[in-house]
């Protein structure tokens, strides 16, 4: 096999060291996008934005077939767990939803039955399959704010809590004073001991989980 498909599928074997199913459905999910969408891939520009639906292999995957990183600001994790993406033309407001296809397992697995395995079978099959037997697409509409999620480049204010800087205008007002999303009332983590310069690195200083 040659042309886009093999050079980006080549591309993320080499960013992942292997190459699997699920890297084969976001490259082919991405390059679809683009079809559909009638753009350019991979982009260097932020006119396509994507929402990915599960993080691992499937968004790197997307990443590499579009230009769209995370560290970019051109794609967001919503995490429901699924195989999933949405992509958007920011600049003609247009949005669309890909996953693949209920049937595509079983369609690469009968496309190739005398693969060393059903993965294999999947792996394989899905570079090959015709779009429509792998994938489906559905115009949608976002119910969250781009503009909000893209914000205003240098935007920077302070807690006034815990003093720390926040930018792309993640703050919560609070009595008409900033606060970070942690001081508001929505943190993801607590002090796990006194508040130091400079940490003395024994393993156990940083044992929050229980070990197994």
């Amino acid at each position: 096999m040659s042309g886009p498909l093999a050079d980006t599928l080549a591309e993320l074997a080499a960013l992942h060291g292997h190459l699997c199913p699920r890297q084969v459905l976001g490259v082919r999910m991405g390059m679809y996008a683009g079809e559909l969408l009638g753009l350019e891939l991979p982009r260097s520009d932020k006119r396509l934005f994507v929402f990915v639906e599960t993080d691992g292999c499937v968004a790197d995957s997307i990443s590499v077939a579009t230009g769209c990183w995370l560290g970019h600001r051109t794609l967001r994790l919503i995490d429901h767990g699924k195989i999933a993406a949405t992509f958007v033309d920011v600049h003609a407001g247009r949005a669309l939803r890909i996953w693949p296809h209920p049937a595509a397992r079983r369609r690469a697995i009968e496309q190739l039955p005398d693969a060393r395995s059903r993965w294999h079978a999947q792996r394989d099959g899905y570079q090959t399959m015709a779009v429509s037997d792998l994938l489906c697409a559905q115009r949608v509409r976002l119910k969250v704010d781009l503009e909000a999620i893209a914000s205003r480049s240098g935007v920077r204010v302070t807690c006034a809590a815990c003093g720390e800087e926040i930018v792309n205008e993640r703050e919560r007002l609070m009595d008409g004073v900033p606060q970070c999303r942690g001081c508001a009332g929505e943190p993801y983590y607590e002090a796990a001991g006194d508040e130091t310069v400079a940490i003395d690195p024994r393993p156990d200083d940083f044992l929050v989980f229980p070990r197994s």
